[in-house]
């Protein structure tokens, strides 16, 4: 009887049970905070850009060279008497100290005899003088007889003339032949090599030394294509700094003295000589840089008015993202005219308090609905740094 009375009862049950639950799915469909709409659109973060001037900086690098190499010679032959202490290689010496000399003795006899001929020259020059006065007195005295000039001797003080320009030449010979007994430094120098010592005989053109000018150093640095569209109208005479990095390194200050003038055959570039006044810091406190070091020149070139820099990462095909007062997606084609490190300089295609997509969407669309981050339910524009 029990048994009768479940079959009838549990159907009955199951309905019930069913009802209320359609009825509870019922009263959550209605719920309006259950058919709230979910915001899909993309987040993105967004910067006003504003124009700006750039000044352009120019890196370049080169190898440091002395201004001026010069393979000493000798003038005069003899034995090399006297060297100074630092005509050594690597020692370095002044404009104008004696480097070296070689025996006098007989350049001072040659010196003396040549004075000698002088005097001698110019006594038969008075003598000669005399005659040819006598001959011109003789001469007014007997006007109607013919005077040749042998008569009033003008060949002859002529001659004498001559032997004393010639004694005088003979002179200033023997005297350059005693001052280049001693040879002395033409600028402040860093002596390379020495090839002679005391004792030894020198005849005229021997090389004795090779020595490199301190008094300035040179680095010949290449400039790029992409760069000398920014170089100065006027190179020669532009400030640059000359920084040789390391553990000890250090910047100095230096110009840039010319243009090679040539575009090189092989780099297509050209090249820039930049002058480094006392290289090795004799006359001032000022770190060396010695001949054959690596440095790295920069220099100021041209200022770019009303541009914009973006970082390299936001420019794709020369195309930028930027968000429209409609806060959707709007491509942007530009004209990128230089990179310096990680950013683009662009000066078409933007326009001043525009808002780039510095965040762009896994796959951008043209007028794609996108929310700006930080920004309320109605979508105002956040505050945002400027570009």
């Amino acid at each position: 009887m029990q048994t009768k009375t479940l079959k009838w009862i549990l159907p009955f049950a199951v309905l019930m049970i069913g009802a209320v639950g359609a009825l509870g799915i019922n009263a959550i469909a209605a719920d309006p905070k259950a058919k709230e709409p979910v915001d899909s659109r993309p987040v993105v973060e967004v910067e006003s850009i504003s124009a700006l001037d750039h000044q352009v900086i120019i890196n370049s690098y080169g190898e440091v060279k002395p201004f001026e190499q010069t393979q000493l010679s000798v003038q005069v032959s003899g034995e090399v008497t006297y060297w100074h202490p630092s005509f050594i290689a690597g020692g370095i010496v002044a404009r104008g100290d004696v480097l070296m000399r070689i025996e006098k003795d007989n350049y001072e006899a040659a010196l003396l005899q040549a004075q000698a001929e002088l005097s001698r020259a110019k006594a038969a020059l008075i003598e000669e003088q005399a005659l040819a006065d006598v001959a011109q007195d003789e001469a007014r005295r007997f006007p109607n007889k013919k005077h040749t000039d042998l008569f009033l001797r003008k060949p002859q003080l002529m001659s004498a003339r001559a032997s004393v320009k010639s004694a005088e030449a003979a002179l200033k010979r023997a005297q350059r032949d005693l001052d280049n007994c001693e040879v002395v430094a033409p600028y402040d120098a860093l002596v390379i090599s020495r090839d002679i010592g005391l004792g030894q005989f020198v005849g005229v053109g021997t090389s004795v030394a090779q020595l490199n000018n301190i008094e300035s150093a040179e680095v010949i640095i290449p400039i790029a294509g992409f760069d000398s569209a920014f170089l100065p109208k006027i190179v020669a005479g532009t400030k640059a700094n000359v920084t040789q990095s390391g553990l000890n390194g250090f910047t100095r200050e230096a110009v840039i003295d010319r243009d090679l003038g040539v575009v090189d055959t092989q780099t297509r570039m050209v090249n820039l000589v930049v002058r480094i006044d006392d290289p090795y810091g004799l006359k001032s406190d000022q770190p060396a840089i010695k001949f054959g070091a690596f440095v790295q020149v920069n220099f100021a070139g041209k200022t770019l008015n009303r541009i914009y820099r973006l970082p390299q990462d936001l420019v794709n095909n020369q195309t930028v993202w930027l968000l429209n007062d409609d806060n959707k997606l709007e491509p942007r084609k530009v004209q990128v005219i230089r990179e310096e490190g990680e950013f683009f300089f662009v000066n078409v295609g933007l326009n001043d308090n525009e808002r780039i997509v510095t965040t762009v969407p896994e796959y951008p669309q043209k007028g794609m609905a996108v929310k700006v981050a930080g920004a309320d339910s109605s979508d105002a524009q956040p505050s945002s740094q400027k570009l």
